[in-house]
């Protein structure tokens, strides 16, 4: 980074300083930031001089969200965290493999100091997963004591996941309740590869990491109901329901909670930071939310198709239906949160605008 100037760099990568400059008003929605902040994120990113080291770890899990953070694009994340963070050590990504990895492994355990990213559920059975011929939970151990700062990325890192789904015969764990310290999670099955881009740029910008809810995530990204920022609200809210996946309800985008969608009990910005380059998300894709970014996914959010109890449906004139209780595994569940609308649909409206008023400029 020191021997060319940042400019020359993004245009070595092939990304004007326009793409740069959307990258980081994206990144003030990701931080809930309004677009004022955008030079001083760009600012912030531009004055890193020393790449913080990450060491990636991958345990149990099916390699999902690496997946969703290598293949963005409209600067994908490869070419701006690349640039931002040295990724010493990561498995699927490296050109070395064997026992040379495990000796690039073992220098940055030795020099300590790195930001340590684990990708999947902690088997806490000897035997149950194994790299390099050592536990995988050994092996965190070890990572752990020398990291500056830990964070588990996905469900499978941060809660246990699909992998510690009944009956768990790995006695599968999360990192944080495996280590018994705190960490970052940053749940989802994928995690949206923006909310580990996010994390980092907020470290940047203010010198520290977010703050944190109750089960251990950055309040900035999972805290506003999936349900309060819905673009299918307005459906629950007038009685208009899908029954049947393919029915004219489901084509005009009517709402999914009565096809199990878990979205009054989930918490994350889904619906603003979206997938896929942020063409959509699950939802606005056609199904329903299934709860992946709270503690106890999949088990305390199955079956994924059956309704959530005790949430009360609007009907015509004032009356109020109570949604059947079905299944007995969503006991857990309750209707905190609905009908609080955070100030994230302000920002959704003006992320809006902003998208509105540059495609018209383009025309």
């Amino acid at each position: 980074m020191a021997e060319f100037g940042f400019d020359t760099l993004l245009s070595l990568k092939d990304i004007d300083r326009r793409r740069f400059l959307k990258f980081c008003g994206q990144m003030a929605a990701a931080l809930g930031l309004s677009q004022s902040f955008i030079p001083q994120i760009a600012n912030a990113i531009e004055k890193v001089s020393k790449r913080p080291s990450v060491v990636w770890l991958h345990f149990a899990s099916d390699t999902g969200c690496t997946e969703s953070v290598i293949k963005t694009t409209h600067p994908s994340t490869s070419e701006i965290v690349l640039d931002i963070l040295s990724i010493d050590y990561h498995e699927t990504i490296m050109a070395a493999a064997g026992e040379q990895s495990e000796e690039i492994l073992k220098k940055s355990v030795g020099e300590g100091g790195y930001i340590l990213i684990v990708e999947g559920g902690v088997p806490t059975k000897p035997g149950y997963g194994r790299i390099g011929r050592r536990d995988m939970m050994d092996i965190l151990r070890e990572t752990a004591d020398k990291a500056a700062a830990i964070i588990a990325l996905g469900s499978c890192a941060t809660y246990g996941g699909v992998p510690a789904a009944r009956p768990n015969p790995a006695g599968i764990k999360g990192v944080g309740e495996f280590l018994q310290k705190p960490v970052i999670n940053l749940s989802g099955c994928p995690v949206n590869p923006d909310w580990l881009v996010a994390t980092v740029v907020h470290h940047l910008l203010f010198g520290k990491l977010p703050e944190l809810d109750k089960h251990g995530r950055p309040k900035i990204i999972y805290g506003m109901n999936i349900h309060d920022n819905c673009q299918r609200r307005a459906s629950f809210d007038a009685g208009k329901f899908v029954e049947e996946f393919g029915s004219e309800e489901a084509m005009e985008g009517e709402c999914l909670y009565k096809m199990g969608c878990k979205g009054p009990n989930t918490y994350a910005n889904c619906p603003l930071i979206r997938w896929n380059d942020k063409i959509s998300w699950c939802v606005q894709s056609g199904y329903g939310c299934t709860g992946c970014t709270e503690p106890g996914w999949p088990d305390a959010f199955s079956p994924m198709r059956a309704v959530l109890p005790g949430i009360s449906i609007p009907v015509f004139k004032g009356v109020e239906n109570m949604a059947d209780k079905v299944g007995a595994a969503l006991g857990v569940a309750t209707a905190a949160g609905i009908g609080i609308h955070l100030a994230a649909s302000a920002m959704k409206g003006r992320i809006k605008k902003d998208e509105e008023k540059e495609k018209g400029g383009e025309g």
